[in-house]
């Protein structure tokens, strides 16, 4: 018998994606000069330098949030990453499907559903599992197909390459609008609109230009959302979950414990 399947599919990368990073966003695909004072810049050329720092960040500490449709849950993403795939932190499936937490060091991987994530699985085993593990984390390879598509979630270098590649898509009106602050911090607002939604990029006025927060409001189907970037740059914690809050992720190994 094997294991049970902790796979979220592209459910942990959507909070992201539907913020239009990807797909009609306000991220820059060129080069502006890294010299020029932000305030002389038009909004694309912002745009361009914002997109050159976040595709310049070795780690960052990346979180989401989007409504879903029905006013229930929302879907959330809370993550550390690095380029080098390590990561920590973790992830909210929306509604009722509970979330997950994840630690991943190297090609080791580290997970924890909670009591909600296994009562959606199928009832009756979900519920045994639950008890079994009783907050402990199962742990397995990232390679390991039960795994791979939740360990895919640390991929900071992939979600980069995906952003470049596509910024060159961007379409509709990017507007620059007046210099302010969020939580404290002198950023430069960029607004996007298109066929009814509006994507605004809060970039970092002083110091490197990254996006700092992304909201994205209206369009069809209606999906608002948040996404929040930080602590560039800052190593990923190296903590690990110790032996005896850890089982194996094969269903014999857990009924042994």
């Amino acid at each position: 018998m094997t294991g049970p399947h902790i796979g979220m599919s592209a459910t942990v990368w959507a909070a992201t994606v539907v913020l239009g990073l990807t797909s009609g966003g306000v991220l820059g695909a060129g080069t502006a000069r890294a010299d020029d004072p932000i305030d002389t810049l038009s909004a694309q050329q912002i745009a361009d330098r914002s997109s050159d720092a976040l595709r310049g960040a070795r780690s960052m500490h990346l979180s989401t949030r989007t409504a879903s449709a029905d006013g229930s849950a929302p879907t959330t993403l809370d993550l550390i990453v690095d380029r080098a795939g390590n990561c920590t932190g973790s992830v909210g499936l929306g509604g009722k499907q509970g979330s997950v937490r994840i630690v991943k060091r190297g090609d080791t991987v580290w997970v924890r559903p909670d009591a909600q994530f296994w009562k959606n699985r199928d009832s009756r085993v979900g519920s045994a599992l639950a008890a079994i593990l009783a907050g402990r984390y199962m742990k397995g390879s990232a390679s390991d197909p039960r795994l791979s598509s939740l360990s895919g979630a640390c991929d900071l270098a992939t979600f980069q390459k995906v952003v470049s590649e596509n910024a060159k898509s961007d379409k509709g009106t990017l507007t620059k609008g007046e210099k302010t602050t969020l939580a404290g911090a002198p950023v430069v607002p960029l607004v996007r609109t298109w066929h009814g939604q509006k994507v605004t990029m809060y970039v970092a006025a002083t110091g490197k230009p990254y996006p700092l927060r992304i909201d994205v409001t209206g369009g069809s189907p209606k999906a608002d959302a948040t996404v929040g970037f930080s602590a560039f740059d800052k190593p990923v914690p190296t903590t690990t979950p110790p032996p005896d809050e850890t089982v194996g992720i094969n269903v014999q190994e857990i009924r042994a414990t």
